[in-house]
């Protein structure tokens, strides 16, 4: 599928959602972004793509919030006319030493359950359309099998979720559209990270780097343009799943 000239839905687009919306706006793709927190962000995002030459529509929507979800792709068509991407990458990263039930809730539900409530309601006015693309977001960790890390049960589980919502919907949706996953690796060093820990992930890469948000948007870019891919989730780590 060409970009051009064609509508994306974009969820959580703060950080590396910005880079990604940006590198569609510059193929000609007009943008809906939904925000639940971060509406500086949507709306310096949406500024930048009408700079670019597109239309952009800023969206207020809790992604687990069924209503609010059918209200925001509702109003993704109205505002712009059709709506043929759908980019899922609203996403809490949380360490949960002792999760409770409401913790696991919380985080399934931003995770998973928002891919698949945005997924099963975008879905129909694609296939109306002819053809449609949905790239979801998983992490590395699960795409590889193994957790590795403690106190992330909650979030691993989540993610490993969503590979497999993306299986399942591949094939629901076939064959008008095409459904993958992207599981990032190091990409955007966290705020907080020390010295130290930084020196630890970038031996732990066998590309020795960070790999920044630019990788995330080219791959994006490749699954939006593929005729014959899906239910695939393609690992962007540098090869750190190899150690």
């Amino acid at each position: 599928m060409d970009p051009k000239g064609k509508v994306a839905l974009i969820t959580g687009g703060a950080r590396i959602g910005q880079v990604v919306a940006a590198a569609l706006a510059a193929r000609g793709c007009s943008l809906a972004l939904t925000y639940r927190g971060s509406r500086d962000a949507a709306e310096a995002t949406a500024a930048s793509a009408r700079a670019a030459g597109v239309r952009a529509t800023v969206l207020s929507a809790d992604a687990t919030v069924e209503t609010e979800v059918i209200a925001a792709v509702a109003e993704t068509v109205k505002s712009l006319g059709r709506l043929d991407i759908l980019i899922n990458m609203a996403s809490i990263y949380q360490q949960t030493p002792n999760p409770d039930g409401a913790r696991w809730s919380a985080i399934q539900d931003s995770n998973a359950k928002s891919g698949f409530l945005y997924s099963i309601h975008s879905a129909p006015i694609m296939k109306h359309s002819g053809a449609g693309r949905i790239v979801n977001f998983s992490d590395w960790l699960p795409a590889t099998g193994r957790p590795h890390y403690k106190d992330y049960v909650p979030y691993y589980v989540s993610k490993a979720s969503v590979a497999a919502l993306t299986e399942a919907l591949a094939l629901q949706l076939a064959p008008e559209i095409l459904v993958n996953t992207i599981a990032p690796g190091p990409i955007l060093a966290p705020p907080n990270l020390t010295v130290e820990e930084n020196a630890l992930v970038i031996e732990a890469t066998p590309l020795r780097r960070w790999g920044g948000a630019e990788e995330i948007a080219r791959t994006v870019l490749f699954l939006i343009e593929t005729d014959f891919i899906t239910g695939e989730c393609i690992r962007v780590d540098g090869g750190r799943h190899l150690f």
